[in-house]
């Protein structure tokens, strides 16, 4: 009977304790503080660096500021957390940061194990190799024997040793933990080859001191889907970070732009005036927790995703990555969003 007794008492309070879990939402927990703290890169260019002022800028530094605009109806109510690669992870787990949008691979040890939740893609990318041009290497395939750069605690490191393998080709890994460790060793010459996605070869050729000299082979060795993560066990966060993704590629759909909103919340479509929160019986706002022109926030305080893109690492900044998957579903790529209704 005491055992039973005890049982009961230590069901109850399992109970009680997952009540108490549930009632506290990151939501409100974000609205009591103020901000959304975010977990980013601890500096990649045209993805998240801070400048010269300590202000950070960046396509995932972006995101977190459309999911302060989605929250607050401002892109400003944002704090960072930089991160490297480990310290991403538990930096999630522990609470510490209230969504990771840091250049993520999303897999399914991270969605299942480590216990977050992925959705949308923000950037679909792959792996790729970058060579001084003085090697006169024109493939990954003549990389046999090489000395390879790669940043230890990242699916960089299996996949490079999964594309060696499979290839019968032998390589000396020269591992580091933190990124700007990695960048100086290749820059140094402690190795002949760097190796990561192929989005941070374009930004980290860029920090270089000779960018010219170096060649991004032509091989994509993995599938690399990035984006945004948050914990499991709140449906109602990883709704409003997921769509928040997706207003920013409806909006482009649409042709809403950071410029336009406002005069597009008197579009004679009504996807779009459903879309702003300018149709009186919408509820597509308060049913995330949020106002009915969360979206409208979104692209005012930082454009559509084309606009994100251009911006930061498309052809309007130094990286000048074409859109390839990254376009829209209807303009050859990939990119493609739920319908909002």
């Amino acid at each position: 009977m005491k055992n039973k007794l005890l049982s009961a008492a230590i069901g109850a309070a399992v109970l009680a304790v997952g009540a108490s879990a549930a009632s506290a939402t990151t939501l409100s927990d974000v609205k009591a503080k103020g901000f959304v703290q975010c977990g980013v890169n601890t500096g990649l260019t045209g993805f998240a660096a801070p400048d010269a002022s300590g202000n950070w800028a960046g396509f995932d530094v972006d995101f977190c500021k459309a999911v302060a605009s989605a929250v607050f109806g401002d892109p400003t109510k944002v704090k960072y957390t930089p991160t490297n690669a480990k310290e991403r992870f538990t930096a999630l787990q522990s609470g510490e940061i209230d969504v990771l949008s840091r250049n993520t691979t999303w897999t399914i040890n991270r969605d299942t194990a480590l216990g977050f939740n992925f959705r949308p893609v923000t950037y679909y990318d792959g792996q790729g190799f970058m060579v001084r041009k003085g090697l006169n290497v024109k493939s990954a395939l003549e990389l046999s024997g090489a000395a390879i750069c790669v940043q230890s605690g990242t699916t960089t490191e299996l996949n490079l040793a999964d594309y060696f393998k499979t290839n019968n080709l032998q390589y000396n890994p020269v591992v580091f933990e933190n990124l700007p460790e990695v960048n100086a060793a290749y820059d140094a010459g402690r190795c002949d080859v760097y190796t990561t996605d192929q989005s941070g070869l374009y930004s980290l050729r860029l920090t270089l001191k000779n960018p010219d000299e170096h060649v991004i082979l032509p091989e994509i060795i993995s599938k690399e889907p990035l984006g945004p993560a948050v914990r499991q066990g709140d449906d109602q966060w990883f709704d409003i970070v997921s769509w928040t993704a997706y207003a920013l590629i409806n909006a482009e759909e649409f042709g809403i732009t950071q410029a336009n909103v406002d005069e597009m919340k008197n579009s004679p479509n009504p996807d779009i005036k459903r879309f702003l929160g300018s149709e009186t019986d919408t509820k597509i706002g308060t049913d995330l927790g949020l106002t009915n022109d969360w979206a409208a926030n979104v692209i005012k305080g930082v454009g559509n995703y084309g606009e994100i893109f251009e911006r930061n690492i498309g052809q309007g900044s130094p990286l000048k990555i074409a859109r390839g998957l990254n376009a829209l579903w209807n303009k050859g790529g990939i990119q493609y969003a739920p319908p909002v209704r």
